[in-house]
């Protein structure tokens, strides 16, 4: 759960916060890989020893327990990869949208961490993200993202190609949130600023958070909502979610501030 409320601050320029579960979501394919066997027992033949009817030894060629495991953590073959707890979010692709084409691409620190250092010290945004700063800070939350276990992938918005805005798609079923909602197996959840000011309160926030929602639920099979949780001080981000699709489920206390429980149910989509 992110230290604060992801919305920048205007009307429609959301903040919301808490996986790319996000029509977002094009499931990854899980490898299969096959339960470990023994090799067979193989036979090798040796100089005569004198013993034996024919003058042969047979020996027991076999690879010793664990043999296997040991060989792919050394080499990387055969080894399992890591899970994907988000489907793949910097694969998901670009959406049509009433202001443009919008796409979300991961963030890289030696590539995007000056914009989103500035955007952290927008004072709009440092009221609810409380990332202000030198670039160490920004770079310190974001490393704490990218060096996890992929339950949470930062992310750069772009509008036609532009990047105007900074996300974090996140699995909320098991971010510290999921202790303060009867929360559900896959939630995905959802934080965004808006950065710069000329973006904000146009309606733009509105539409980039219905996007990436469907991003979410296209995506995310498994996903069945997404989530976000920006504060209640916040009212032109609940505003902004509430014209996205999304619903107020509930006010719930964080240990950092009094949040609104934003919900888009897949099952309702089509009518919110």
């Amino acid at each position: 759960m992110a230290p604060t409320d992801a919305g920048a601050a205007t009307q429609h320029a959301p903040a919301g916060t808490v996986p790319c579960r996000p029509d977002e979501d094009a499931p990854c394919g899980a490898a299969a890989s096959r339960p470990r066997q023994d090799p067979p027992k193989t036979s090798a033949r040796s100089e005569p020893t004198g013993t034996g009817t024919d003058g042969e030894d047979t020996l027991d060629m076999r690879l010793p327990d664990g043999f296997g495991s040991l060989h792919a953590e050394i080499t990387g073959i055969g080894a399992l990869p890591t899970p994907d707890l988000l489907d793949g979010v910097g694969g998901w692709g670009a959406r049509r949208t009433s202001v443009g084409s919008f796409q979300l691409v991961p963030a890289r620190i030696e590539r995007d961490l000056p914009v989103i250092s500035r955007w952290m010290n927008d004072p709009a945004v440092a009221e609810f993200w409380q990332l202000a700063g030198d670039q160490s800070v920004t770079e310190a939350h974001l490393r704490a993202q990218l060096d996890g276990d992929g339950r949470s992938v930062p992310c750069l918005g772009l509008l036609e190609g532009r990047p105007m805005s900074y996300w974090e798609i996140y699995r909320a079923d098991l971010d510290p949130l999921a202790r303060h909602y009867p929360a559900r197996p896959h939630d995905t959840g959802v934080h965004l600023l808006i950065g710069s000011v000329t973006d904000r309160a146009r309606g733009i926030g509105s539409a980039l958070l219905r996007a990436v929602a469907d991003l979410v639920l296209d995506r995310r099979f498994a996903c069945s909502r997404v989530v976000a949780e920006p504060d209640l001080r916040n009212t032109p981000s609940v505003a902004a979610f509430l014209t996205a699709g999304f619903r107020l489920a509930a006010e719930v206390d964080l240990p950092d501030k009094r949040a609104a429980l934003m919900i888009r149910d897949r099952s309702l989509r089509e009518v919110l």
